[in-house]
């Protein structure tokens, strides 16, 4: 088979295999979840490698220094990459310049990189020669990095909105107390995913009321490796002595109710994605205001009645006014129901 004549469906395995590696990379970061393999005329692979974070080896780096371990020649190979090479030095030189040096011959790859300084790598891997096929496994690799790439073209980090609420929708009991409404397994979720964002994000109201740490911790209580920062929204004061002062990944007070500001200055500080978890009041502003990309609503088997709903007022006053959402994932733990949503947009059904 000739260079002339290959095409997407030739490379679908390998990318497929280059996809599994790039969720072996952090969810959150800077960076986006990239694999890459390297195959020969065969399309056989003969070496891997993955994005394991800021700072790390790229991808193709990786799977370069892989095979030159092994003792072969990267020479006269195709890499397969889930996002176009890189054509800039960060922390890390250019792949698209590593490829070339090494000597491969082709370039595959799912979908292009946005980034303004980023991307290029295509064309510069084009014009010196070496021939780049894109677009392979394209839907499945936009699946992988959905929030960077939100973040990256929107400005602003992809925000998961949370809430644990009784079969009757309350966040809380009428004297406020709400532990615990969901349970165990439920609330180790909560702490991966927690793990899993960059900024975690509550109103000052739960830190007076609960004076929650916040951390992200393991079925054993340990902290995950990563911990995400902890900003506090409101104006009202945050005590000295609030725990989650102490928070391991930073604690930030934002002491206004500037929603859009926030996320804007979040995103120049390369915060790729935020994990809102209450209390009602804010997480009813981030709906209200249109900048939730993802709803994680948990309820737990008891009814509670009273006041404290999970949700507040969001500008509806008709039903032509409803925020519609689009359910993604219904899933049972423990006792408790897990619902992931998404908001129905222009475009979504």
């Amino acid at each position: 088979m000739t260079m002339a004549t290959l095409s997407g469906a030739d490379y679908s395995a390998a990318m497929t295999r280059a996809l599994e590696l790039a969720h072996r990379g952090p969810k959150f970061g800077p960076n986006p979840q990239v694999g890459c393999v390297l195959v020969d005329d065969s399309r056989d692979i003969i070496a891997e490698g993955w994005h394991e974070g800021s700072g790390t080896p790229h991808a193709e780096i990786m799977a370069l220094e892989t095979l030159r371990a092994s003792g072969r020649s990267p020479e006269g190979l195709t890499a397969v990459v889930t996002l176009e090479p890189c054509a800039h030095t960060g922390k890390t030189g250019p792949c698209a310049k590593a490829l070339l040096k090494a000597g491969i011959t082709r370039v595959v790859y799912a979908l292009e990189d946005p980034g303004s300084t980023s991307g290029g790598g295509a064309d510069l891997l084009r014009n010196s020669g070496v021939e780049v096929l894109a677009g392979v496994e394209t839907e499945s690799a936009r699946a992988v990095i959905e929030r960077w790439l939100h973040a990256v073209t929107t400005g602003r980090p992809w925000v998961t909105l949370k809430w644990a609420m009784s079969l009757d929708g309350r966040a809380a009991a009428t004297d406020g107390t709400s532990q615990w409404i969901t349970g165990e397994e439920t609330r180790a979720r909560v702490h991966r995913d927690r793990s899993n964002h960059d900024a975690i994000i509550v109103g000052t109201n739960t830190v007076l009321v609960d004076n929650p740490r916040l951390t992200a911790r393991n079925s054993e209580g340990n902290l995950y490796s990563h911990q995400p920062r902890a900003i506090v929204m409101g104006r009202r004061e945050i005590p000295d002595g609030a725990l989650i002062r102490e928070h391991p990944g930073g604690f930030e007070h934002v002491a206004n109710h500037d929603i859009a500001g926030l996320l804007s200055a979040l995103g120049e500080q390369e915060i790729r994605s935020i994990y809102v978890e209450g209390g009602a009041t804010l997480a009813s502003a981030f709906l209200a205001e249109g900048f939730v990309d993802e709803l994680h609503i948990t309820m737990g088997p008891l009814l509670l009645g009273g006041p404290n709903m999970a949700v507040t007022e969001l500008g509806v006053s008709t039903m032509a006014q409803a925020h519609h959402l689009i359910v993604t994932a219904v899933e049972r733990l423990g006792d408790d129901i897990v619902v992931t949503a998404r908001p129905q947009r222009e475009g979504s059904r």
